[in-house]
This record gives structure tokens, sequence and C-alpha cells, in this order.
């Protein structure tokens, strides 16, 4: 992992807490708990998490209640339901209140593992493309902060490298202009906003495009926002 990945655990039974506890920290990440709905508001009201596994029974605030909360709130950190429940609408329940993912009791813990690995891939762009890449026929050092392609190479600001980082990990998808601000700028849109987005994504088709004009790497869909042609 480049940085610690910061993990909250909100379940009630005390041995399957301290159990996921050990184990996450013995695989390296950062790890916060709570035994209840109450105390898991409080942590992430306190606190930035990468990724949150939540217990779907939990006494005071249930797991669905607070998912469903927080995504109101427009939190938006990656949701992985524990439950014990197997039936097919409470999946449907947990992923429809805006849980990422949903694992049920009993599971290994490889397999705990191998999902929030997968989640943080899905959300954390650096982890599915890595710092050097190819985009578009370009060779992408975002460390260096440059591209480079047929012996020619230019230099590209932070900003610009995030949002080829972030159009690299979701090739072939509309990204919005809303969710590239968000990603990106870590804030939420407001409306001035949108010409920033348009703005930059202007000044960096003219490093990449062969025609700016008629872009072929990053278009433009219309009324949606804009996609990555691979």
């Amino acid at each position: 992992m480049d940085r610690t990945v910061h993990v909250l655990i909100v379940e009630d039974e005390e041995k399957i807490r301290q159990a996921l506890c050990d184990f996450l920290e013995f695989k390296g990440f950062a790890v916060a708990a709570a035994a209840d709905g109450i105390e898991a508001r409080a942590a992430v009201e306190a606190e930035r998490f990468d990724v949150i596994l939540l217990d779907l029974m939990l006494p005071k605030v249930s797991g669905e209640q607070l998912c469903a909360m927080w995504r109101k709130q427009d939190i938006q950190t990656p949701i992985i339901m524990l439950t014990a429940k197997g039936r097919e609408k409470d999946k449907v329940a947990g992923l429809n209140s805006g849980a990422d993912d949903y694992i049920t009791k009993p599971f290994s813990l490889e397999e705990l593992l191998a999902r929030v690995n997968a989640v943080l891939r899905r959300t954390d762009p650096a982890r599915a493309v890595g710092r050097a890449f190819s985009f578009g026929g370009w060779d992408v050092d975002t460390a260096a902060l440059r591209i480079s392609r047929d012996g020619r190479g230019q230099t590209i600001t932070s900003r610009e490298a995030s949002m080829i980082q972030y159009f690299a990990a979701n090739p072939g998808r509309v990204v919005s202009r809303e969710e590239l601000y968000r990603q990106v700028w870590d804030d939420d849109m407001t409306g001035v906003e949108t010409r920033t987005t348009d703005m930059h994504i202007a000044k960096l088709r003219g490093k990449i495009e062969t025609d700016p004009a008629s872009p072929q790497i990053i278009v433009t869909v219309r009324g949606a926002g804009y996609m990555y042609v691979d």
C-alpha cells in the first residue's frame, strides 16, 4: 500500500469485532471500532475513513439506517455490509441503502480482505492503475507529473494527473462533472465549478489530444459528462 488505509469496523459482537481488528491491523490497516450505531456515527463525524465494515443488525441505530443516513449526508466512504442474514431481500435492502458490497456471516477473513481490496480499487484510482500507466497512447508518471509519447514528453499539473488517473481507473464509463469535481477537487460542486471542470478538461485535451477540437481520448457525452475511450 502507498499509504495506510483507515478502516472503521462497526460490529456489536465483541469476539467478531476484535478478530476483525486484529486481522486487519496485522495486514497493515489502521483500524477503529464501534460497538453500536451511536458510536459509529460519532466516529464518522470525528474521522475520515477509507472503508467502513458495517454490521446490519446493530443496537440503537441499525446498519441499514446508518448507511442511508451517511449517503444522504453525501458521505461517499465505501461501505461493506456484514450480516448473518443471507436472504435475497436483506441483501437488496442493504445495497439499496447505499452499501457498496455485502458479505454474509460466517465468512473467511481472507474473503473479507479480498472484498475490502476490491472496493478500494474501485474507489481509489491510485490503487486501480498505480502511479505509472498507459493512457490513450501516453506513458503517464503521476509521481513525476510527466507524460510522454514517441520520445516527446511534457509536464502536467497535479490536478491534471489526478484527472488522468481517475479516467484511467474508469475506462468506458461516463463520468459526470459532479463526480469528477468531487474526486479530483475533494469537494462538492455548487454551480460555478461546472465551468472549472470544463476549463481543466480543455487544458488537458490540449496536452494529450492530437486534435483538441475533436477529442478521441476524453470525449464529451452530451448532457452527461465525459468518458475515457481506451
